[in-house]
């Protein structure tokens, strides 16, 4: 049975350094010295992980394939993408989105550990 994508998500932010878990609004939160950088959504009946990106990334991945990447509400005008969990994604990608989200959210120093 494939692995409940809570868990695949889970597995690559707590591998991040300092990451903890938190639960917040019904959801889990994914955080580094208690600033989030990655949640894991449920309520609007998808699966899917939010987290912030750089400027322009949004526009750049919501255009490039809308079945997997929106603009998650909330967050959304802050730059932060939405990412599709439960359409199968590639969870190298996902792992690289988390990455980027980590490193501009974390403290420099921390952030600079992360590839």
């Amino acid at each position: 049975m494939p692995e409940e994508p809570i868990e695949r998500l889970r597995a690559i932010c707590l591998a991040l350094p300092e990451a903890t878990e938190k639960q917040a609004w019904g959801d889990p939160t994914f955080r580094v010295r208690d600033k989030i950088f990655a949640m894991e959504k449920r309520g609007d009946g998808r699966i899917s992980l939010w987290c912030k990106a750089p400027p322009g990334s949004q526009e750049i991945l919501v255009g490039a394939d809308p079945e997997l990447f929106f603009v998650p509400p909330y967050v959304g005008s802050k730059g932060w993408i939405g990412v599709r969990l439960d359409r199968d994604p590639d969870w190298e990608e996902v792992a690289e989105v988390v990455k980027r989200s980590y490193r501009l959210i974390a403290p420099k120093r921390l952030a600079a550990t992360v590839e």
